[in-house]
């Protein structure tokens, strides 16, 4: 299960998706996670589904890869639809036995509600698969550059984002190795109750903290080592330029959100069940 869990993970690869500017990157997901909630139909869907297919083409990163991302999220997907298809009661009733009685509006909206949270997983682990932690870092400064008139540390605040999104696979392996090791001293993670098995991750829990936090000080020391005095004054070896393929990236995505929009307004498709 931890090496399922794949956000923060850099996938090398030659696709014009890995050579886009980051703030292109950022603000193209922040715009893709915003257009899944501006249409409630099929053919929104359609659109949606169409748009991630083809982004996950042009980048080159294998489907395999970012599905096995959805693993780890496979228990809070299944309580999101379970919730949605037995609290849900409009429409139609499509299934009533005891206090469980599922109606057409539920089962529609678990489904729509499932489809959405796996696009929002895929779109974001998208950005982090062909995109660097430093390319993250200065699209974020870039982004948030206007904040500094009003004295926010903007270069202080993406540089612990793009450390603390680092640190996910590093800590990640670290679990990783530390369950080996008990396992081979004859841990048990697999049997017994809920329980039981949160109790036996504390093995886990204390060597994990006290790695992290010893990262964290020699990361701290290296910093202070380097003289790093923050983000004022500070040249950066690769500035961001924008390119032409940045601009078309951009007028794709926004004739994407228009698009979906006014399909998914104008043009439904809606799920017929008898």
């Amino acid at each position: 299960m931890v090496r399922d869990i794949t956000i923060g993970q850099y996938y090398p690869a030659k696709s014009v998706v890995h050579r886009l500017d980051p703030r292109v990157k950022l603000v193209s997901t922040l715009l893709y996670l915003i257009s899944l909630f501006l249409f409630r139909s099929i053919s929104g869907y359609l659109v949606a589904t169409v748009f991630l297919v083809t982004v996950i083409r042009i980048s080159r990163v294998p489907f395999s890869f970012i599905v096995r991302g959805l693993k780890p999220v496979v228990l809070l997907l299944m309580i999101t639809v379970l919730f949605n298809l037995f609290l849900t009661r409009s429409g139609d009733v499509l299934f009533h036995a005891w206090i469980i009685t599922i109606t057409e509006g539920g089962l529609v909206t678990a489904v729509y509600m499932a489809v959405r949270l796996i696009y929002l997983i895929i779109g974001s682990s998208l950005m982090t698969f062909t995109t660097t932690p430093n390319e993250l870092t200065d699209g974020i400064e870039a982004l948030l550059h206007p904040l500094n008139k009003i004295r926010v540390p903007v270069h202080e605040v993406a540089m612990m984002m793009s450390i603390a999104l680092r640190f996910i696979p590093i800590l990640l392996e670290e679990t990783d190795k530390i369950m080996k090791a008990q396992i081979a001293r004859g841990a048990d993670f697999e049997s017994g109750n809920i329980i039981q098995r949160a109790k036996s991750m504390i093995p886990i829990l204390v060597p994990l903290f006290v790695s992290a936090f010893r990262r964290a000080n020699d990361l701290a020391m290296a910093m202070e080592a380097r003289c790093y005095r923050g983000g004022e004054g500070r040249t950066k070896m690769k500035p961001l330029h924008y390119k032409h393929r940045d601009y078309t990236a951009y007028a794709i995505v926004i004739i994407y959100v228009i698009a979906v929009f006014a399909i998914g307004r104008y043009l439904p498709l809606h799920i017929w069940i008898f």
